[in-house]
C-alpha cells in the first residue's frame, strides 16, 4: 500500500532578474532574488504540474549523458515561488534546484560553474532558452551579478561580477504570461540601447542598467504599457525600473522607505505586485539540513 515517499536528495536554487537580456548583445547579466524554487529527489515516479516546460525531463536527460549517477526509480516533489514563464527564470531555478537535488543524492561533486553548464544545456533542449541562460543559471545559484558569455564554458564565462545592495528593496510587478518569445532580429533595432545598458554595467552600475536594457526590450517589443509603468516608478522614486528578460514582468529597485508608496502606486494601475529582495545566500548551505 500507500507508503509515504521517500526523499533521496534535496535542492534549492532562487528565480532572478534581468540586469541586460542576453540575445541583445550577445553577453547576459542576471541577478537572483529570494523567490525560491525547492526540488526534492524521491524514489517513486510523481507527475509534476508546475514544469510545463519538460525541464525535469532535460535535466536527466543531460545528467544521464554525462554517465553520472543516477537511482533506477525516482520522482520529483517542486515547490517554487517563483511566477512561470514571465521573465522571472522560473526555468533556470527549477533546472539548477533539480541539478542540485541529483547532485546532492549521488554525491556527484558538481560545483556551481558544472551545475550551471548542465542547466543551460538542459534548457536549451526544452526550447526554453535561445541562449542556455548561462548568466540566469548563475543567478539561480550563487548571490550578486554576473555578465556572462553564454557562448562560453561556464567556468570561463564571467566577464565581470559584483555584490547588489542587500538593504534595497525589489518589487515585481506581474502582468501576466508571456506571449511570445523574442528573438536577436526583434531585438536587433535596439541595439545602442542594449550597449548604454553594458555601458553601465562596465562602469559597475547594473541599476542604471536595468533601466536601459528594459526600455530596449520593451521598446523592441512596442510594449508601451511597460514604458509607461517604468517611467511613473522612476518618477516616484525607484531606482530602477524595466523589463526582467523578455517580460511580461517588470522589476523595479527602490530604498526600503520608498516601497510603501511605490507599492500603492503599482495598485493604482491594477498589477499584482510581489515584494523581495536581492538574493544573499547562495542556497548550498541550506542542503545540508
Amino acid at each position: 500500500g500507500g507508503g509515504k515517499v521517500k526523499i533521496i536528495g534535496r535542492g534549492s536554487a532562487r528565480g532572478g532578474i534581468s540586469i541586460l537580456h542576453a540575445a541583445g548583445l550577445g553577453k547576459g547579466c542576471s541577478v537572483g532574488v529570494d523567490l525560491l524554487t525547492e526540488v526534492q529527489l524521491v524514489d517513486s515516479e510523481i507527475v509534476v504540474e508546475y514544469d510545463r516546460h519538460g525541464i525535469l525531463d532535460s535535466v536527466e536527460k543531460c545528467w544521464r549523458e554525462e554517465n553520472l549517477p543516477m537511482p533506477s526509480r525516482f520522482g520529483w516533489l517542486v515547490e517554487s515561488s517563483v511566477p512561470i514563464g514571465q521573465g522571472l527564470k522560473s526555468s533556470s531555478a527549477l533546472s539548477c534546484a533539480a541539478l542540485r537535488a541529483l547532485n546532492n543524492s549521488s554525491w556527484a561533486g558538481l560545483n556551481n560553474s558544472e551545475i550551471a553548464n548542465l542547466a543551460s544545456k538542459s534548457q536549451k533542449i526544452s526550447g526554453c532558452s535561445i541562449t542556455g541562460s548561462l548568466d540566469d543559471a548563475f543567478a539561480s545559484l550563487e548571490p550578486g551579478w554576473k555578465l556572462v558569455d553564454p557562448e562560453m564554458d561556464a567556468s570561463e564565462s564571467v566577464i565581470l561580477e559584483g555584490e547588489m545592495d542587500l538593504g534595497l528593496s525589489v518589487i515585481i510587478l506581474l502582468r501576466g504570461k508571456r506571449q511570445e518569445k523574442l528573438s536577436k532580429n526583434i531585438l536587433s533595432p535596439q541595439t545602442p540601447m542594449f550597449e548604454r545598458s553594458l555601458a553601465s554595467i562596465m562602469r559597475g552600475s547594473p541599476l542604471d542598467s536595468i533601466s536601459s536594457n528594459g526600455l530596449a526590450v520593451a521598446a523592441a517589443t512596442n510594449d508601451h504599457e511597460a514604458l509607461r509603468i517604468s517611467n511613473m516608478c522612476i518618477a516616484s522614486g525607484a531606482m530602477a525600473c524595466g523589463i526582467s528578460g523578455s517580460g511580461p514582468a517588470i522589476a523595479l529597485v527602490c530604498y526600503e522607505e520608498e516601497s510603501e508608496s511605490l507599492l500603492s502606486t503599482i495598485a493604482n494601475f491594477g498589477f499584482e505586485a510581489i515584494s523581495t529582495r536581492f538574493s544573499s545566500v547562495d542556497g548550498i548551505s541550506e542542503e545540508a539540513i
